[in-house]
């Protein structure tokens, strides 16, 4: 075995994020245009290099990226895949570890200046975004939409996407946008109830068009209660 010590003969390590947030127009994933090259002026997923000097481990990593991209810190994080190989970057043999952050609209909104300059958030369509970006990104961006889609039938993955304080009927809006198919209100807040990851907010209720609703929020924000059976 031949060791190599010049840096030719390092591969490319770096962590991607799909990170998702809800706007008008359903669920959306943020973009930024590379300004350099490879695929200089094109779409892809933000995405850093580990900095062996900062990085403490893997999920470090894909905080700070989060922190410089958007400037807000997602109590959710959760690593999607590491895929890797000679041809997914012209620059030479890489490794990516790809993770999926949620942010709340309200978060979104508050740290909006301070969001990256070269972020922009586009809608998701079908599996991706209704047309190409850069590297193999296409491809992890219909991996991470998976996820998402498949752990939304059996988790409290949609209240990860709300603001810290919201009523069941606006939950139940965010099931359904990501499922793409109305619910039973009734059957609905069954399901809440026996799943047992909200809890009421004493004393707080807003205003609803037949009567105050009760105000909710998420018993454990950095991770997802899972229900015994899909909804």
């Amino acid at each position: 075995m031949t060791t190599h010590d010049n840096d030719a003969f390092k591969p490319i390590a770096t962590v991607d994020l799909a990170i998702f947030s809800l706007s008008p127009a359903g669920l959306s994933v943020l973009l930024v245009r590379r300004a350099n090259a490879p695929f200089a002026g094109e779409w892809a997923l933000p995405g850093g290099w580990i900095h062996i000097d900062k990085d403490l481990d893997l999920e470090a990593a894909a905080r700070r990226v989060l922190k410089e991209k958007t400037g807000v810190e997602t109590p959710y994080l959760e690593q999607l895949q590491t895929t890797g190989s000679a041809g997914r970057d012209p620059r030479g043999w890489s490794i990516s570890i790809v993770y999926i952050a949620l942010l709340s609209a309200d978060d979104v909104e508050k740290r909006r200046d301070a969001m990256a300059e070269d972020a922009e958030w586009r809608p998701v369509e079908g599996d991706g975004v209704g047309f190409p970006i850069a590297f193999d990104h296409a491809a992890l961006l219909k991996e991470a939409l998976g996820r998402i889609r498949n752990k939304v039938e059996y988790s409290s993955l949609p209240g990860h996407l709300l603001p810290a304080r919201f009523t069941l009927s606006e939950l139940q809006s965010v099931y359904e946008n990501l499922l793409g198919r109305k619910l039973d209100k009734s059957a609905f807040r069954k399901r809440m109830a026996e799943a047992d990851f909200l809890e009421p907010i004493e004393g707080e209720l807003r205003r609803a068009s037949n009567r105050p609703a009760q105000v909710f929020r998420l018993k454990d924000i950095k991770s997802l209660a899972l229900f015994d059976r899909r909804i």
